[in-house]
């Protein structure tokens, strides 16, 4: 039987960015989504993300353009580091926003790869298919 990596999506939860990336690989990845977790309170929130991250065996980060801190995904990308995951980050902001490049430096160094637009990192998540 074929082991079936599984795979933790950090980023954003402002739009739908998760469902698109599950549809596409859903018959080759179990996925732990943070925007269906269900949990009505935010204490709860971030015990459920640490448990997930140390199931995966993947974390994918994505941050957006448009995400105006990355603290959660900052916090899981570094506890996935930790633990000795792979780490795959998408990383659109730091093109356009300087200042936000120099505090972000060391998360991005802290990763596996770095991608700066998110069909690069998908393509190379595809690589963990075969």
């Amino acid at each position: 039987m074929k082991y079936i990596n599984k795979v933790y999506l950090s980023g954003g939860l402002g739009n739908d960015w998760h469902g698109p990336i599950i549809d596409r690989f859903k018959e080759k990845f179990i996925f732990f989504n943070p925007r269906t977790h269900g949990l009505d309170h935010h204490s709860e929130y971030t015990p459920w993300d640490l448990h997930y991250v140390q199931q995966c065996d993947i974390l994918f980060a994505y941050i957006e353009e448009t995400n105006q801190s990355g603290y959660g995904l900052t916090l899981e990308l570094g506890y996935a580091r930790a633990s000795n995951k792979t780490i795959i980050l998408v990383d659109e902001r730091s093109a356009v926003d300087p200042d936000f490049e120099k505090r972000f430096l060391i998360v991005r160094q802290s990763s596996s790869r770095v991608f700066d637009d998110l069909p690069s990192g998908l393509n190379f998540l595809e690589a963990f298919t075969r």
